[in-house]
Parts: structure tokens; C-alpha cells; sequence
């Protein structure tokens, strides 16, 4: 269930409120007449099915909201109604499996944006690494894959095709590129003053690692890993249940990938760069695409999924038994 709040001037009222009276997918309804101050007019409250969002959204869009107003969803973690249990069981498909398409793209430009926090944990994750790979342990790669914040940029790149969203596109792909090349500078700098001090050789970086030569030495598996662990990525942050996404980051090497380059450009070990960087592009590329057809498919699966009926069109059926525990 998904708490929808319309702020509107008082002129659009009265279609707004029209438009979600219709909606079976709407369990509750309130209007506060002159809450509003900016923009002066009234706020507008209903509690939606998520699997019916999208409709209503386009809807509202339609009224041209946006532009006069504001329009937040908000999910409901508890919720307590026979109406809204209802709603839920009339409104066509699963909320579970719903994609709420504007939801997503907020999401999106979020984690995509290019900010101080963003490079910041781009290059203590890429520093952990190179540590990583120095130290030959596996423990601290699986903490800098934790650590990046890479993946929601490269899930938007897949919504951005499937929603033609070309600024979006050129927002993900810009933060992939300086927030890689920034954590580069910082880990290869860093790795210069470890090799001055004599912390870190030569041999450390292209020496015998069985625990960490997976990052230079790109195969097959690694883009079908990349491309699993994209589906898996894009499934938990369009769906209601956002569980699997740390499986998500410790299933690709690319802030590992970064580190090791980053380590290859201090030594001038050529070798480890090349098929470092070669490890970065396959996995980048796998889950772009992955999560570009993942969303593709949801799309059309959704829009196969009746929109929610009419109310003057509905006749509700009255559970006997009280609604299950929600």
C-alpha cells in the first residue's frame, strides 16, 4: 500500500479528487480544503494499491500536477483495512511485483547524482581494495564491494533506456565515469606514497595472488555474474521486497577491478591494468544490459496487467471472514 499526497491549487481539486473516486485501486480518500500555502490550494490524501500507482500517476501527470503542485508517494509499512485489503485484492496484478515507474526514476537520479559523498565512497572503497589486493585477501575485497555505490548509476542506465529518459543516461554515465576515474586518481596517488615509504612493491602488485587474480582475469563467468547479479539488483529495487541487494554488491569486481588499476598505473604494471580495465568494462557492460532488458520485460509484462476498474463500474465483494494480517 502506498500513501499518495497531492499538493494542487484549488482549480485542480476537484479533477483530482475525480480521477482517484474512480480508481478501485484507491481505499481511502481525504481532501483538506485550503491546507495548502505553497502553492496556496489544497492538499489531497489517498492510500493506493501499489500494484495501481502507476496508472493513477499517469493520470494526475496527465492534469498537469507536476506543474502546479507536487505529487509524493510514500510506501505504507503497516496498514489495518478492510477497504484497503479490498482494494489490494480487486486492483489487477501483485504489489510485491509492482513497478511503481515513478518511484524508480526518482531512485535513479538519486543514486546517480555526482557528489561529494558519492566520490567520497567511491574512493575509500576503491582505497580498501587496492589494500585488498596488496594483502591478497578476500575479506577486504567483499568490504569494498560492499562500500561502492556504483551499482544504483549503473541501474540507471537501464532505466533510462527503457524509459527514454536521455538525461538520466547522460547523469548515470557521468557519475560512472568521474567517480571511477576520481577513485583511480586518489587509490593510484596513494599507492605512489605506499611505494615511496616502501609499504607496497612491485612484487605485491603483480606477484603470485590466488586470493585476488579473479580481478585482472576476466573469463566468461564474470560477465554471466555481472549480468545475474544486475537482474537480481534491478528485481529488489523495482519490487516491494528490497532484500538480495548486498548479494548484489559482492557478486561484481568492479570497484575491485578499479583498485587493481589503480595499483598498475603507480607500477607501470601494464599487464594488471589492461585486463583490469578489461574486467571493469565487462562488468559495467554486462550489468547495464542486464538491467536494461530486466526492466524492458517488466514493462511489458505490466502492461499487459489490466488498469484498475472503475468504481462506477465495480461491484465490491464483501469478505465474510475479516482480512488477513498485513
Amino acid at each position: 500500500m502506498l500513501r499518495l499526497t497531492v499538493t494542487i491549487p484549488s482549480e485542480l481539486t476537484d479533477r483530482v479528487t475525480q480521477v482517484l473516486s474512480d480508481s478501485s485501486a484507491v481505499s481511502t480518500l481525504s481532501v483538506l480544503r485550503g491546507a495548502a500555502l505553497r502553492p496556496v490550494g489544497d492538499v489531497v490524501q489517498a492510500d493506493v494499491a501499489r500494484e495501481g500507482a502507476n496508472a493513477i500517476v499517469e493520470r494526475l501527470r496527465d492534469l498537469g500536477v507536476q506543474e502546479g503542485g507536487t505529487l509524493q508517494l510514500e510506501p505504507v509499512s503497516t496498514w489495518i483495512s478492510r477497504a484497503g485489503f479490498e482494494a489490494d485484492e480487486e486492483t489487477p496484478g501483485s504489489s510485491a511485483d509492482a513497478v511503481v515507474w515513478a518511484e524508480v526514476a526518482q531512485r535513479s537520479y538519486e543514486e546517480s547524482e555526482l557528489n561529494w559523498t558519492f566520490l567520497s565512497f567511491m574512493s575509500l572503497a576503491t582505497l580498501i581494495a587496492g589494500i585488498a589486493i596488496v594483502l591478497d585477501t578476500q575479506i577486504l575485497v567483499i568490504g569494498a564491494m560492499v562500500l561502492g555505490p556504483e551499482f544504483g548509476a549503473i541501474a540507471a542506465l537501464g532505466v533510462a533506456l527503457v524509459r527514454r529518459r536521455p538525461l538520466l543516461l547522460a547523469v548515470a554515465a557521468r557519475a560512472l565515469a568521474v567517480g571511477f576515474a576520481v577513485a583511480i586518481a586518489v587509490t593510484c596517488v596513494a599507492a605512489l606514497a605506499g611505494r615511496a615509504l616502501g609499504w607496497v612493491t612491485l612484487e605485491d602488485v603483480t606477484g603470485h595472488r590466488p586470493a585476488t587474480a579473479f580481478i585482472y582475469t576476466p573469463d566468461k563467468w564474470s560477465f554471466v555474474v555481472a549480468v545475474l547479479a544486475a537482474v537480481a539488483g534491478v528485481l529488489s529495487l523495482t519490487s516491494a521486497r528490497v532484500t538480495g541487494l548486498s548479494g548484489v554488491f559482492i557478486s561484481v569486481t568492479t570497484i575491485p577491478a578499479a583498485g587493481n588499476v589503480a595499483l598498475g598505473l603507480a607500477f607501470g604494471a601494464w599487464s594488471e591494468v589492461r585486463g583490469s580495465v578489461l574486467q571493469l568494462v565487462v562488468n559495467i557492460t554486462g550489468m547495464a544490459l542486464a538491467g536494461w532488458v530486466t526492466l524492458a520485460l517488466q514493462r511489458a509484462i505490466w502492461s499487459r496487467v489490466p488498469a484498475p476498474r472503475s468504481h462506477s463500474r465495480l461491484s465490491r465483494h464483501v469478505h465474510a471472514e475479516p482480512p488477513p494480517p498485513r
